[in-house]
C-alpha cells in the first residue's frame, strides 16, 4: 500500500521512494543458548526495524514460537519492501519464551544480531549468518516501542549461537491453493501407541537448498492420517516457478520436540495441480532405510486427497470494483483539553498554525476521502454541553443546524470548518464516552454488510476513556461488521486504556466474547511532532501508521464474509475507439 498515500502531481512534495521489490525474509537459528532446566528453550524471533534518519527501533514482527529447539527453523516469514537506494537496518533478538504474556522483559533474552536488508540481499545466494551476541535490551510496558538496542559483542566466552537469515524475492503470483492429504501405512514409531504423525512441506530454492513453508497440523495414534485442508499462497509454495521440487517430510510428534522422521517424498506444483489422482500417490521413503535393508519398500504412502487453486484478491481489487470508504470523524470535545481561548489549550484556534486535532484530521482524511465518491463525511462530537439546553452529548453532529442521523460534512474542508465553529458554540465538559459514536458508524456499517461500503471512524482525543467496558461492549459487535477504527491520541496524557483497545497483542473480548477481528489502531500524536523536522513528513508518517492495517482490516472482513469483489468496470472508450498513438 505504498501508493496510497501519494499526493497529487504539483501538490508539494513528490511522493516517497518506490519499493524496488519486496522480499521474504526467512529465519533460522543454530546452537542457541539452552535457558530452561528440564528441556531446551522455546525460542521466538522478534524483527525491529528504522526508519530513514531515525535511531528509534520499532518492532515490525514476531515469529511463533517453537518449543523445545536450540536449533529451530520459524515458519512465520518477514515480507518488506526493498528500497535499493536506502540503508535498511534490521536488528532480530531471540527469546526464550516462558509464558503466553506478549511483554518481552518477562522472558529470557537469548542474544541479537544487526545487520541490513540489502547486506542479506546482496549476500552469496541471500544467504546471511551472523553471530547472537548478547547486546543491550531494554523493553519498556506493552505497546510501548522497544528502547534501542546497542551490541556489547558478546560476553567473552560464551558462545551465543548462530542467526541464518535467508531473503527471496517476492514472484506476483497471486493464486491460493487449498490442499489436502492423507497417508496410509506409515512405520509405526511410538512404544506403546501407534505413530502421531505430521507433514513438513518446502519448497527449493535457486542453490539447491530448501526453505520450510508449511506445517501440517498432528494427527494422534495413528498409521492412516487424514490431515485438515490447508490453503497457501502459491508463490509460497513455488514463488511463481510451477516446476521447482517441494520436498515433503513426514515426522512423528514427540513431546520432546525430538520428532520421528518417518520419511520424504518430493512433488512440484504442476503435479499437484493434476488433483487427486495416480499421479498424486506417493511413496515414503527413508533413505537411511532404503540404504540398510534391501527388501525396503517404502514408510507408507501419502496421498493427494484434493486440490483447488482461487485468486487471492487484494484491497485495491475492491478498489477498482466500485468498493465505498466511508470516513466519519469523531472529536473529543471533553474540558481536559483546555479552555479553546487559551494557547495552552489542545483545542487553540491559532492564526498561524493548525492545533493537533486539525492536523490529525487532515493528515488522515486527505487520504481516505480519494476513496469516497461523494465526498461527504459525517462529523460528530462528544463530550460537551451544546445548545440550546446545556445538556451533555456524546454524540452530536458538527455541522451547523445538522442532527445526528445526517452529520455529514462537505469534504476534509468542510468538517475543519465544522469543528472551528462547534468550538464557539459549545461548552467543553465530560466525561470521555467513546461507545456512543463507535454505536453510531455501527448502525450505519449494520445497514451495508454486501462488500460496497467499508466504513472508517477516526476518534481523536486527549484523555483516559470513562467508559471502557460500554466501548469494549461496542467494539466487539463492530468488529463483525465492515469497519475500522483510529484512535489518535494528542497531549501528554497515558493512553494505556488504548493500547488494550488496540488489539495486536492481546484480541479485546468483552463478557467472555472475544472479537471477530482486530479493528482498532492507535497512535499517539506526540510521536509524530517531537524531536523538530518537517512538519509535512511528520504528519505524512502519521497518516502512514494509522491507515497502514485498514486494507488488511478491510480483506479480513471480506474473507470471512466469502465477499469478492465485483468486476471492475469498463473503460469509458466505447468499442472501437481509435487508440491514441504513443508518443
Amino acid at each position: 500500500m505504498a501508493g496510497l498515500g501519494a499526493p497529487e502531481p504539483g501538490s508539494g512534495p513528490g511522493p516517497g521512494p518506490v519499493p524496488a521489490t519486496r522480499v521474504e525474509l526467512t529465519v533460522s537459528c543454530r546452537q542457541l543458548l539452552d535457558k530452561d532446566t528440564f528441556s531446551k528453550s522455546d525460542p521466538l524471533c522478534v524483527l525491529y526495524t528504522q526508519r530513514p534518519g531515525s535511531r528509534q527501533w520499532r518492532e515490525f514482527g514476531r515469529t511463533e514460537v517453537i518449543d523445545n529447539s536450540l536449533n529451530p527453523d520459524f515458519l512465520r516469514k518477514f515480507v518488506l519492501d526493498y528500497f535499493f537506494e536506502e540503508k535498511q537496518n534490521l536488528r532480530f533478538d531471540l527469546y526464550d519464551v516462558d509464558s503466553k504474556s506478549p511483554d518481552l522483559s518477562k522472558h529470557d533474552f537469548l542474544g541479537q544480531a544487526f545487520c541490513t536488508l540489502g547486506e542479506i540481499v546482496g549476500s552469496a545466494g541471500s544467504r546471511l549468518e551472523k553471530p547472537l551476541t548478547m547486546g543491550t535490551v531494554t523493553t519498556q510496558a506493552r505497546g510501548r516501542r522497544p528502547a534501542p538496542a546497542v551490541s556489547n559483542g558478546g560476553i567473552p566466552g560464551k558462545k551465543c549461537g548462530t542467526i541464518i537469515l535467508l531473503a527471496e524475492e517476492l514472484g506476483n503470483c497471486r493464486d491460493v491453493a487449498t490442499l489436502q492429504f492423507c497417508a496410509n501405512k506409515l512405520d509405526k514409531k511410538d512404544f506403546f501407541g501407534k505413530s502421531d504423525p505430521f507433514m513438513v512441506f518446502y519448497r527449493s530454492n535457486e542453490d539447491g537448498t530448501f526453505t520450510i513453508c508449511h506445517k501440517t497440523e498432528v494427527v494422534r495414534n495413528t498409521l492412516n492420517p487424514v490431515w485438515q485442508a490447508f490453503a497457501i499462497p502459491v508463490r509460497a509454495l513455488c514463488n511463481g516457478d510451477y516446476d521447482r521440487a517441494i520436498k515433503v517430510e513426514v515426522y512423528d510428534w514427540d513431546r520432546d520436540g525430538s520428532h520421528d522422521f518417518i520419511g520424504e517424498f518430493t512433488t512440484s506444483y504442476r503435479e499437484l495441480a493434476r488433483g487427486q489422482s495416480q499421479f498424486n500417490v506417493y511413496e515414503v521413503v527413508n533413505p537411511r532405510k532404503k540404504m540398510k535393508k534391501k527388501k525396503y519398500l517404502n514408510s507408507g504412502t501419502v496421498t493427494l486427497l484434493s486440490f483447488a487453486v482461487e485468486s487471492d484478491h487484494t484491497f485495491l481489487d475492491y478498489i477498482r470494483g466500485g468498493t465505498q470508504i466511508n470516513f466519519t470523524v469523531a472529536i473529543d470535545f471533553t474540558a481536559s483539553n483546555g479552555n479553546p481561548s487559551q494557547s495552552t489549550s489542545l483545542h487553540y484556534l491559532s492564526p498561524y498554525q493548525l492545533n493537533a486535532y486539525a492536523m490529525a484530521l487532515k493528515a488522515v482524511g486527505e487520504i481516505i476521502q480519494d476513496y469516497d465518491s461523494d465526498k461527504m463525511f459525517p462529523a460528530l462530537g462528544f463530550g460537551a454541553k451544546i445548545p440550546p439546553d446545556g445538556r451533555v452529548s456524546h454524540e452530536f453532529p458538527l455541522v451547523r443546524n445538522g442532527d445526528a442521523a445526517n452529520p455529514a460534512c462537505s469534504g476534509i474542508e468542510g468538517v475543519l470548518e465544522a469543528y472551528h465553529r462547534s468550538l464557539r458554540s459549545v461548552q467543553l465538559y465530560g466525561p470521555t464516552n467513546f461507545a456512543p459514536v463507535v454505536n453510531h458508524v455501527a448502525r450505519s456499517a449494520a445497514a451495508v454488510l454486501d462488500g460496497s461500503q467499508y466504513f472508517v471512524l477516526l476518534i481523536i482525543t486527549d484523555g483516559v476513556i470513562s467508559d471502557m467496558a460500554q466501548t469494549k461492549e461496542a467494539i466487539v459487535n463492530a468488529a463483525k461488521l465492515p469497519m475500522s477504527i483510529i484512535i489518535v491520541g494528542v497531549g501528554q496524557a497515558e493512553f494505556d486504556a488504548m493500547v488494550e483497545l488496540d488489539g495486536d497483542d492481546i484480541r479485546i473480548s468483552s463478557r467472555g466474547k472475544v472479537a471477530e477481528r482486530d479493528i482498532v489502531q492507535f497512535v499517539p500524536f506526540r510521536d509524530y511532532v517531537d524531536g523538530g523536522g518537517s512538519p509535512v513528513l511528520s504528519m505524512a508518517r502519521l497518516a502512514k501508521d494509522v491507515l497502514a492495517e485498514i486494507p488488511d482490516q478491510f480483506i479480513s472482513y471480506m474473507k470471512a464474509r466469502g465477499i469478492k469483489p465485483q468486476p471492475a468496470p469498463p473503460s469509458p472508450d466505447p468499442p472501437g475507439s481509435p487508440v491514441p498513438p504513443q508518443p
